[in-house]
This record gives structure tokens, C-alpha cells and sequence, in this order.
């Protein structure tokens, strides 16, 4: 079609099934489909975006309908896009351990609700299970001639138990999300856990706030490598100058042995097996020996900024793909537990989390852990609850002394732009100087 110098179709059918209970009770459980398509057409100058649902694949008169309607809609468009130039290819989804097709929605039902009654506890006042599974087909073509077409199943369950006493409420949450397939079985001791947590938490002691050694377990740590790192490295926030990390390439922010890496290609929750935009997903060093080395791309960042490879562009079904993270994680280093413990010496202990909030321009965090331990003479002591961590991302970085030798990653869901798709973050056991930690503790 005359003016049209690139179009692309990415279509997405599929099925969510989904149980949730509360206290016992089963709320509701059932599967819905959908059918979602996205049309992008540059045209002169911008993107002209159409979105379709219950889309009809189709060919010849009918297709250039379709994308005169999105040749419209480019109309309005005023910036300029360029699209850097790329690699192809489609990686092998990883085959599944059980399909979870094969089995009933009764007997998931049952499966979860045993998980959720281990969270059963005299002092647990309310308990909530929820499992959910999604199954995609994907199919994408572009003017180029690149096709490709793919299957991929994600699943997953959570359960939360709240324990309370005279007037004390406390929370615990425990997860597990996949897409190596059914993942519900034998995990009835993850409802006791989340329960035992949150008695736990009744009787821990709030934390005193100041400046001290941290250790950093993976999850917490992982978070800290996906909000502050992650969304500074991404290039859409690069071209906006709305990152810290702009203009610093090549520069020392943190020791040398810290490297930090999104990679969509590792069979994790964040697994791709190709982008939102036909593109070859590969491993991005966002920061490798400490040094600025790499940004996320689309394509159409990668060409505005460079420093980088596209292949992190990702949209949910029926939206235009933005850049993403998808595994993001500090790599393994060489420092034992005991190392680690032993060089805090006096400090505390953070783990898991409970949320908190970045701003990738300003260069600056605050997150939640869901509970941490007091650290003496190199062992854990007591218990704290309502304990933060905050700072400053650039000096934060240099401020990790040890990285541990296991590497573990925690599945979620990452939210930008109104879209939510799925991640996983990681990192070994930190230890962190000069930690900024927040507590309400009180002599």
C-alpha cells in the first residue's frame, strides 16, 4: 500500500482459568477465552495503532481494509520513528512436566484447597488461595515477511494467611508461578508457611531505622536488580531522559563483581520465546563488572539511543508492545552464607517483599521486606517486622561488598503503561554497607 513503510500483526488467542478461595470457601473457579490482535502501521512519519478483538485472520481486500484504517490513524501522529535494524529468530518453549489441560478443574480445585487449609492456625483470621493459569497461542507477521507462531502455558497459585492478636495483624504470602506446567502438587506445606510467618510476625519486634549493614536475601535483592535497575535500563526511559543511568555508559557504579543482566531466553516466569516485535530475545548485560555496559530495547529505542539490542519489546494480547524487562537478575558471585554473615557482623537480615516504590529519573527507591532478623557477632538473633530499605540507586550499587555463590529467582508480574505481563527477578544472598533501612522501632 503506497506511504506504508512498515506494518506488523501480532495476534493472541487463548484461555485464563482461574480459582480463588476464601476461608474455605470457594468464590469462583472457571475458564474464559479471548481473541486479541494488534495492528501498527508506519506510515510517512508515525505509528498509526489498531487494536481487534474477536480478530478473523484474513488476507488480500479484507487485510488492506485493516491497514488503511490503521494508515488513518498514523494521520494524527507528529514525531518521527525510525526502527533500528535487528536480529531474527524464535526460540523452543520449554516442553511441560504435566500439562495442565490434563487435569480436571475439580481436581485442582481439591489440590488448592489443601494448600489453602494448611494456612489453618488458632490465630489466623483469614486465609486466601487463588490459582490461575493461561494459555496463549501467538501468531505474528510483518511487511518483511518474518512469521512466526507459538504456544506457551503460565500457572501458578498464591496463598495468604493473616494472623492477628489483640489488635496486632500480620501477614504472610507465599507463591509459586511457572511455565514448566500443573505446579499445584505437593505444595501443601506453603499454606503452613504463610500462616506460621504471620503468627510469627506477632510476636517479632519493629525494627529500629538507621544507617547499617544489610544482607539482602535473593528475593529482596531481586527486587531491588528489577525497580531500580531494570527500569532505569529501559530505553524508552533512556530517550526521555527519565532514568539515572542516561549518559553514564561506560562508567563505574558499582565493585567489580557485580553484574546485572535481563535475559528473556532462561526457561523462568519471564521467559520469551521471541518478542512482541518478531524479534531474537538474547541475554542484555544491563551492568557487567560494574560498569554501565547495556541497555533494553525496542526497536524503535534502540535507533533514539542505541548502547543496546532490541528483542525486550513486549505487549500484552491486543496492546503495542513497550520495552520490558523479563528475567532480570544479579549474577551468582563467589561468597559464601557464612562469608557473608561473618563481614556484617552487626547489621540485619531483610527478607522477601512487600512492595515499595522507584523513580528511575531521580534515581531513588524505597522498599518493603517482609520481615528481617537482627544480625550479632555474624548470626541471626532476633526477629523485626515493618522494616524497609532505602536509598539512592548509584550509590546503593556501590555499596554492595559480597555477592553469594546460588543465584534464585522469583516469579511476579511487572506493571508499565496500563500492561502487566509476566516476570521473574533474582540474585543471590547481598551483602549491602551503609544501607539506609527504616524502621519504627523505639528504645
Amino acid at each position: 500500500m503506497p506511504g506504508i513503510t512498515y506494518y506488523d500483526l501480532r495476534h493472541v488467542t487463548g484461555q485464563i482459568t482461574h480459582i480463588d478461595i476464601d476461608n474455605g470457601i470457594f468464590e469462583s473457579a472457571g475458564t474464559t477465552f479471548f481473541n486479541k490482535a494488534v495492528l501498527r502501521v508506519i506510515k510517512n512519519t508515525g505509528w498509526g495503532i489498531l487494536q481487534i478483538d474477536n480478530y478473523q485472520p484474513c488476507t488480500g481486500r479484507k487485510f488492506d481494509e485493516l491497514l488503511q484504517k490503521a494508515c488513518a490513524l498514523s494521520a494524527i501522529t507528529q514525531e518521527r520513528v525510525c526502527l533500528g535494524d535487528v536480529s531474527r529468530g524464535v526460540l523452543a518453549v520449554p516442553a511441560m512436566k504435566e500439562d495442565p489441560s490434563s487435569v480436571s478443574i475439580e481436581e485442582k480445585s481439591a489440590i488448592l484447597s489443601e494448600i489453602e487449609k494448611g494456612a489453618i492456625h488458632p490465630s489466623v483470621v483469614n486465609r486466601r488461595a487463588n490459582y490461575i493459569e493461561r494459555v496463549e497461542q501467538v501468531e505474528f507477521l510483518d511487511s518483511s515477511g518474518n512469521e512466526y507462531a507459538y504456544e506457551m502455558c503460565r500457572s501458578g497459585f498464591n496463598v495468604l494467611a493473616v494472623a492477628s492478636r489483640n489488635g496486632n495483624t500480620q501477614m504472610g504470602y507465599e507463591r509459586e508461578h511457572t511455565i514448566h506446567g500443573f505446579n499445584l502438587r505437593h505444595h501443601k506445606d506453603l499454606g503452613k508457611k504463610a500462616a506460621d510467618i504471620a503468627v510469627a510476625l506477632l510476636d517479632a519486634k519493629l525494627a529500629h531505622g538507621g544507617k547499617m549493614k544489610a544482607i539482602l536475601d535473593p528475593e529482596l535483592a531481586g527486587v531491588f536488580a528489577h525497580e531500580a535497575v531494570g527500569h532505569a535500563s529501559e530505553g524508552d526511559l533512556i530517550q526521555e531522559g527519565n532514568s539515572v543511568l542516561k549518559g553514564k555508559t561506560g562508567q563505574k557504579i558499582g565493585n567489580d563483581m557485580l553484574t546485572i543482566v535481563d535475559d528473556p531466553g532462561i526457561p523462568e516466569f519471564g521467559f520469551d520465546p521471541v518478542d512482541s516485535e518478531g524479534v531474537a530475545v538474547c541475554r542484555t548485560e544491563i551492568i557487567k563488572k560494574g560498569i554501565v555496559n547495556a541497555f533494553l530495547h525496542n526497536r524503535e529505542s534502540l535507533a533514539a539511543v542505541g548502547n543496546g539490542v532490541a528483542g525486550h519489546a513486549r505487549g500484552m494480547p491486543g496492546e503495542p508492545p513497550l520495552v520490558r524487562m523479563s528475567n532480570t537478575f544479579i549474577e551468582a558471585g563467589d561468597a559464601t552464607d557464612h562469608e557473608i554473615f561473618e563481614e556484617c557482623k552487626n547489621g540485619i537480615f531483610l527478607k522477601g517483599s512487600r512492595g515499595g516504590q522507584v523513580d528511575p529519573g531521580r534515581g531513588v527507591f524505597q522498599f518493603n521486606a517482609e520481615y528481617g532478623y537482627l544480625v550479632k557477632n555474624g548470626e541471626c538473633t532476633g526477629m523485626v517486622r515493618d522494616v524497609s530499605i532505602s536509598g539512592d540507586i548509584l550509590t546503593t550499587l556501590h555499596n554492595i561488598a559480597l555477592c553469594g555463590k546460588n543465584r534464585k529467582m522469583s516469579p511476579g508480574y511487572c506493571g508499565k503503561g496500563g500492561q502487566s505481563v509476566p516476570v521473574s527477578d533474582g540474585a543471590p544472598t547481598i551483602l549491602l554497607c551503609n544501607a539506609v533501612v527504616g524502621g519504627n522501632g523505639m528504645d
